[in-house]
């Protein structure tokens, strides 16, 4: 397997889908598509696609690499139809490569469909094997399948009725949005693990991932969707159904530490300001003598910039990311590692050589970056690197939509808190603690699911 640049969890895809009434154009629906999922890029690097209704027919296109390499003008043209639904995938449960592709188009009783997926299901297993005894064939890896082949189990119901039926049975994280001939439907899992939002275009609606890529295209934000609910949307406006009652809420805290894009606000909650009251709890937990702060750009910049203005201290870059470095993949050889992290990060000298610096970073997954990045201070004539993580340490794997399931993955799983200092290089090493994180998140820890700090599940887990 090639080795990937960068030591951060990846979270597996981002959703976006459109219904038009009124279109202007045959392939307004597609482009709109295209860049509400441009927006959602940074959810998913490896596959993108795009799949659009006329009214008769569900048309897709899909292919691996990025939105702007898999989806060009000349297929845009080719995309007619009033109804789109669009996905960018980073591979978790299932195997990487086209067929494992969203969004997936299927035929069935009632018709067509073409259904885009964030999250994991924890009762695969399970479902493969009782849909195999009703003589379902699968044809990919992903338990995105399992949804349309419980679908098609139920397709003497009404579309409404089968979904409601669908999430009785579905297990984990799943945020969905599916389209037919004439309609768009979202379903959100009954504890809102993974987001998902409405929004009004012009008067018509749209559903994404993410606030932001409702912005992107000059989309109003209308609501998040309700842990449990199924909305349908057709030509007659939109209905909303409660079809499972949310025990509580659990979404994910990692999408306020790093996945989302700073300028979102999911569930209430603002991105970029969270990922700044975490930094600044972290600076109330810590007391390091230091000259300046730093971070590890760009996920940990918002971090650092609140511990900056909690402890007084000046935030500097002493840190420079080349933006023009993509998804680079190499060899997986320790001096080929090492260049990698050159590749993307270079420390600047002037600002860091003779200082005392805390470096500010959003995570430690495994370790090897981090230590890399402290050398590459030390080479330029740092005097001290402290290392301030605005996020407790990451000790369990995330079994709902994270590029993660083994835990002798994570470098906290296996080191305690000075074992990876040492490993890491650092002068000091300081973790945000579970508490302050919720402290700084609004102080109710019954919202969240932070299971990859805390190793409590909140939906069951198959063995």
């Amino acid at each position: 397997m090639p080795y990937e640049i960068g030591d951060k969890f990846k979270d597996e895809c981002g959703v976006f889908g459109v219904f038009l009434n009124e279109p202007e154009d045959e392939t307004d629906a597609a482009s709109t598509a295209f860049y509400g999922l441009y927006a959602l890029q940074h959810r998913g690097q490896e596959s993108a696609g795009i799949a659009v209704s006329n009214g008769h027919k569900i048309n897709l296109h899909k292919g691996m690499g990025l939105v702007t390499d898999v989806i060009k003008p000349d297929i845009i043209k080719q995309l007619k139809g009033n109804i789109a639904v669009a996905h960018v995938r980073y591979s978790t449960t299932g195997e990487s490569g086209i067929v494992n592709a969203q969004p997936m188009v299927f035929h069935y009783l009632q018709g067509m469909l073409g259904i885009a997926h964030n999250g994991n299901l924890t009762n695969t297993i399970e479902l493969r094997k009782q849909l195999a005894t009703y003589g379902s064939v699968f044809q990919t890896t992903t338990d995105t399948e399992l949804v349309a082949n419980l679908l098609a189990r139920y397709s003497q119901d009404k579309l409404e009725d089968g979904l409601t039926k669908c999430m009785i049975d579905l297990k984990g994280a799943f945020a969905l949005i599916i389209i037919t001939e004439d309609r768009m439907v979202g379903v959100r899992d009954q504890m809102g693990i993974r987001p998902l939002c409405l929004g009004d275009y012009e008067g018509s609606y749209v559903l994404a991932s993410e606030s932001a890529a409702l912005d992107t295209i000059g989309a109003k934000f209308i609501r998040d969707m309700k842990p449990g609910e199924i909305v349908i949307i057709d030509k007659n406006g939109l209905k909303s159904s409660q079809v499972v009652n949310s025990p509580r809420c659990a979404h994910c805290v990692f999408e306020y530490i790093y996945f989302a894009r700073p300028d979102s606000t999911l569930d209430g909650i603002n991105v970029y300001q969270a990922r700044r009251e975490l930094g600044k709890q972290l600076a109330r937990e810590c007391n390091i003598d230091a000259d300046m702060v730093i971070s590890v750009p760009d996920s940990g910049t918002a971090a650092a910039l609140g511990y900056g203005e909690e402890s007084g201290l000046p935030f500097q870059d002493g840190l420079m990311k080349n933006r023009y470095v993509g998804r680079t993949f190499i060899q997986p050889t320790q001096s080929m590692r090492e260049l990698s992290v050159r590749l993307k990060l270079n420390a600047v000298g002037k600002i860091v050589s003779g200082k005392k610096l805390i470096m500010v970073d959003d995570s430690i997954v495994r370790g090897t970056t981090s230590k890399q990045i402290v050398q590459m201070l030390r080479d330029a004539g740092a005097k001290e690197v402290h290392m301030a993580v605005s996020s407790p340490p990451t000790s369990y794997p995330c079994y709902y939509g994270i590029d993660t399931s083994r835990r002798e993955e994570l470098i906290a799983s296996k080191l305690g808190v000075e074992e990876i200092r040492q490993f890491i290089g650092a002068d000091s090493l300081n973790y945000l603690s579970r508490e302050g994180m919720f402290k700084a998140l609004g102080g109710n820890s019954e919202k969240y699911c932070d299971a990859c700090f805390s190793g409590f599940y909140p939906v069951g887990v198959e063995s």
